[in-house]
């Protein structure tokens, strides 16, 4: 019984991954780029929203005014 669902063979051009494999794989991982890209870019804007976010409140915390673009001047200069 073994050997014979190992014998048959199918004709379908789906039993085997082939070129049609290749092409969704590799889709996928042209997508995969633009989407961590994307993420990485994201992540980056985060970050320096949350060090000026902690520069203000320490800013803050010890009575100094500082500029949101972080270099000391008040605004409007």
């Amino acid at each position: 019984m073994i050997a014979l669902a190992a014998s048959s063979s199918s004709t379908s051009a789906f039993d085997q991954p082939g070129t049609l494999g290749f092409l969704v794989v590799f889709g996928m991982a042209i997508v995969l780029y633009f989407v961590f890209r994307s993420m990485s870019r994201h992540l980056r804007k985060v970050n320096e929203a949350a060090r000026a976010e902690a520069a203000r409140a320490d800013a803050e915390a010890s009575g100094t005014d500082v500029h949101p673009a972080g270099n000391g001047a008040p605004p409007g200069t």
